[in-house]
């Protein structure tokens, strides 16, 4: 916001919660990423889903995971690098993978024919990270 240091912005949103809160509201303001988010307080989600519905599920194959896990950690990633790395076509997992949103095209500049893709931030609300610094790294791994 124009105008208003960070400590400023945090003041107001702690007002507004703080008035969310006194007024019973079922929503309150959470800093995510590098913004904030209007969100749902856990005590209100049984009421969205009987309005909605519940939501459902999708598995995603040990393929499409490979293919997630390579763009996660490779981005940008081109189709050519992902089948390179893979050994197989994934066109179609990819394909699933933009669908359902944890994916998303990304295109270079007018000189470059091929997109490639990146993760989004449904990406990282599922897997409940702030970030793609929060991704298990090679030595993480090693000591499971």
């Amino acid at each position: 916001m124009r105008g208003l240091t960070a400590t400023q912005l945090a003041e107001i949103v702690d007002e507004l919660n703080r008035d969310y809160r006194s007024q019973g509201r079922p929503y309150r303001i959470q800093l995510r990423d590098q913004g904030y988010e209007l969100t749902l307080q856990p005590r209100f989600r049984a009421v969205v889903e009987r309005l909605y519905g519940s939501t459902r599920e999708a598995r995603l194959s040990p393929q499409a995971l490979d293919v997630l896990s390579l763009v996660a950690y490779r981005q940008p990633a081109t189709k050519q690098e992902i089948e390179s790395l893979r050994g197989a076509e994934s066109g179609g997992q990819l394909r699933q993978l933009v669908r359902l949103g944890l994916i998303a095209l990304q295109r270079g500049e007018a000189s470059q024919k091929e997109v490639s893709y990146g993760t989004t931030s449904k990406f990282l609300k599922l897997f409940d990270l702030h970030s793609l610094d929060d991704l298990p790294r090679t030595q993480d791994l090693q000591q499971i």
